[in-house]
């Protein structure tokens, strides 16, 4: 957790706010209340593009601001503004207070205090020259094009983001945290005759830039993009029906991430609109099925210190050998069922209230080796990375498209094939996991998660697994 001297100096010293006045403008708005805090915010954030042998976009933003919520049994009042004053936070607390009208709340506890710092405090943004930055989306380019004949359009983006957060509650309670965020996307046009083929990759993390300006980093990160474009380009039509699917480590958890780990946040228990609302303690996957969600993992994208309520992360685990054991909570829907709020109370910035969002939710490694699995299957598909996908809450209904993906013939990875969708219920799709592989590995830190309108930065990640009568949409006529 950041020194709480460093922020003072944003919002405070050269920002021009009295604390002493701030604290007690919040604490007259919160009075009577169950919870509540207010949420300070500084955020630079910058983008550069590059696409077609030439910059297409550059932006740099600096957006500051404030959140005031005001918490009564399930209800909440929420004020936010651009302006950072006193007037402005003053009649942020007329208009929360009206949440609280007739009711005789008793103010809970403080969250815990942490020293943990999972990340650095320095300033991305001011590390690296934008002519290096542009140099390098350039480089990347002139790499790829003399690689391969067959590249024929190369995108490339680098972008980065310092956000300053400081939490007031009128127990005393003060806490701040420094949180860079960096990231570097290479995208592949691959074309043989007519056809034409993407190929995609990308990584990031709460780091500086430096590791990303290494040739045998970024390197990397090209040929991975150029190698799924050149597989595409032979991909056959994939078959559709009931079949075996092994999914590949890492970033395939983004279907574990999306089917499963959103019906395991605490509102939509609470509420009981999740598949898996009123199941705590019952078996909800196959045997040596274990998922964690884990925001305390040094310099990962979904990492935090502190939570945007003020409460340390930590590793929370969901699943256990397939038994439901926990929920991802923030404070209000903790207190409201009972339970230990878990770090998860997060937001996408001032303008938004807090709620409960995974960190980084991955599953554990089991104890199969990853050829062993694919050797298991006669014939099936192997799912090695997806785009988009859609999820019913309620229900754990899913689709998933895959973006590279193999027939499995004679218990060896056979042809690419495009086109290819998983389809499925979340919680059905966990009891059909049969093997899993001992190559748990995260996501390179690329996630961003949706949910009401708000988005965060996320992790991902699993172990190579086989699931069994999984049905699969395909293009094969």
């Amino acid at each position: 957790m950041t020194d709480l001297t460093q922020t003072d100096d944003l919002f405070f010293n050269r920002g021009g706010l009295d604390r002493d006045r701030i604290e007690s403008i919040a604490g007259d708005a919160l009075s009577g209340a169950d919870d509540g805090e207010l949420f300070l915010e500084y955020c630079q954030s910058e983008s550069v593009s590059y696409d077609d042998g030439r910059v297409r976009s550059a932006s740099f933003d600096t957006t500051q601001g404030f959140g005031l919520r005001a918490v009564s049994g399930d209800a909440a009042g929420y004020a936010h503004s651009s302006e950072v004053s006193e007037v402005a936070v003053q009649r942020a607390a007329q208009t929360v207070k009206a949440v609280r009208a007739g009711h005789g709340g008793t103010y809970a506890d403080a969250p815990l205090q942490t020293n943990t710092g999972l990340y650095t405090e320095r300033n991305p943004l001011g590390e690296v020259a934008f002519e290096d930055k542009v140099a390098l989306l350039s480089e990347i380019d002139r790499y790829l094009r003399e690689k391969d004949p067959r590249v024929a359009q190369v995108m490339a983006s680098i972008s980065g983001e310092w956000q300053a957060i400081q939490i007031i509650r009128p127990d005393g309670y003060r806490a701040a945290d420094i949180r860079p965020l960096v990231r570097l996307n290479v995208s592949v046009v691959a074309q043989d005759g007519e056809r034409m083929e993407t190929g995609s990759f990308g990584a990031g993390g709460r780091t500086g830039y430096d590791m990303h300006f290494d040739p045998g980093t970024w390197r990397g990160y090209a040929d991975e993009a150029l190698r799924q474009a050149i597989t595409n380009l032979e991909s056959v039509s994939a078959p559709a029906g009931e079949m075996t699917v092994v999914l590949g480590s890492g970033w395939p958890g983004i279907l574990l991430h999306e089917a499963i780990g959103h019906g395991l946040e605490g509102d939509f228990n609470r509420k009981k609109t999740s598949a898996f609302a009123g199941l705590m303690g019952e078996r909800v996957a196959a045997p040596g099925v274990t998922v964690v969600d884990d925001g305390t993992i040094a310099d990962r994208r979904g990492s935090l210190s502190i939570d945007d309520e003020g409460t340390p992360t930590r590793s929370t685990t969901l699943i256990e050998d397939g038994i439901l054991v926990g929920y991802m909570q923030d404070r209000m829907n903790a207190r409201l069922m009972g339970m230990a709020e878990t770090g998860n109370g997060r937001r996408q910035s001032y303008a938004h209230a807090p709620m409960p969002r995974m960190t980084n939710t991955y599953m554990l490694s089991g104890d199969k080796d990853p050829e062993e699995i694919l050797a298991s299957v006669e014939n099936g598909l192997y799912a090695v990375n997806f785009g988009g996908g859609q999820v019913d809450i309620t229900s754990g209904k899913f689709v998933f498209t895959c973006t590279e993906a193999y027939m499995i013939e004679g218990g060896k990875q056979g042809a690419p094939v495009k086109g290819a969708t998983l389809i499925g219920n979340g919680p059905d799709a966990l009891t059909k996991v049969s093997m899993i592989g001992n190559d748990m590995e995260l996501d390179p830190g690329v996630g961003t998660c949706g949910k009401d309108g708000q988005g965060v930065p996320v992790g991902v990640g699993q172990p190579t697994m086989r699931l069994d009568g999984l049905t699969v949409g395909g293009t094969a006529a």
